[in-house]
C-alpha cells in the first residue's frame, strides 16, 4: 500500500484523533486565561514594592505555582487521575485528559503572565499611582494593555507546549493525536502511523506559532 492511499484509509481515525486534541488543548487553554491569567497578576501585584504588596498572599501562590510546576507532566496525570475520576466521571478520553492538561496549564501561564507585568515600565505605574489611581484601575488600563503582547506570545508557547503534553496523554488513553501515535503506531509498529502523527503534530505546532506571533506584532502599540 502506497503512502498515499495508506493516508486515505487512516484519514477518519486521524480526523477524529486531531479533533480530540483540539477539544483537550482548548479546554485547557480557556481554563488557564480563566485561572492562569489573575493568578499571574496577583504574583505581581502582590509581590514586594508593588500595588498591593501581600507576603503572605504572594507566599502561598508562589509555592502553590511552584508546586505543581516542579512535577514531570507525566506523573501529574497519574497522580490526578482520582480527581479526573470524580470531576468528569472516567480517567479516560480527551475530557478526562483536559483535567491534568488545565492543573499544568495554570501554573505555567501564570508564571508567564507575571513575567510579562514585569516588563512594564514601572515609571508608568508609580505615576499612576501617584495620581490616586486605583488598583483595579492599574490593572486593567495600564497593567494587562502594556503586558498584551507578551502575553500573547506567552499563550502561543503555552498552547504549543499543552500539544506536546497531550501527547503524552495518550499513554493513560486521554485520546488525540498522541492516543493514535501509541495505540497503532508504537504497539503495532507501524512507521506509516507513526511519521503521519509526527508531521501532523508539527504542521500544528507550526501553525500556532506562526499565528500568535501575528496576533502579538498586530497588537503591540509600541
Amino acid at each position: 500500500m502506497g503512502f498515499i492511499d495508506f493516508f486515505i484509509e487512516f484519514w477518519p481515525e486521524l480526523n477524529k484523533a486531531f479533533f480530540e486534541t483540539l477539544l483537550m488543548v482548548g479546554i485547557a487553554v480557556a481554563i488557564a486565561i480563566l485561572i492562569g491569567m489573575p493568578l499571574g497578576i496577583v504574583l505581581y501585584i502582590t509581590d514586594h514594592g508593588q500595588i498591593i504588596e501581600n507576603k503572605f498572599i504572594r507566599a502561598i501562590s508562589g509555592l502553590v505555582t511552584n508546586l505543581v510546576r516542579s512535577i514531570p507532566f507525566i506523573i501529574l496525570l497519574v497522580f490526578l487521575l482520582p480527581l479526573t475520576d470524580k470531576i468528569v466521571g472516567t480517567t479516560i478520553g480527551p475530557t478526562a485528559a483536559s483535567v491534568p492538561l488545565s492543573v499544568a496549564a495554570i501554573p505555567f501561564f501564570a508564571r508567564i503572565v507575571e513575567s510579562a507585568a514585569r516588563e512594564i515600565d514601572r515609571g508608568v505605574i508609580e505615576a499612576a499611582v501617584s495620581v490616586g489611581a486605583h488598583p483595579w484601575t492599574i490593572i486593567k488600563d495600564i497593567i494587562l494593555p502594556e503586558a498584551r503582547p507578551a502575553i500573547i506570545s506567552g499563550l502561543t508557547i503555552t498552547i504549543i507546549s499543552l500539544v506536546g503534553y497531550s501527547a503524552m496523554a495518550g499513554i493513560v488513553g486521554g485520546g488525540g493525536i498522541g492516543d493514535l501515535a501509541i495505540r497503532y503506531g508504537y504497539y503495532r509498529y507501524d512507521n506509516n502511523i507513526m511519521y503521519t502523527t509526527v508531521i501532523v503534530l508539527i504542521v500544528i505546532v507550526q501553525v500556532i506559532q506562526f499565528s500568535g506571533d501575528l496576533i502579538a506584532k498586530k497588537v503591540n502599540k509600541r
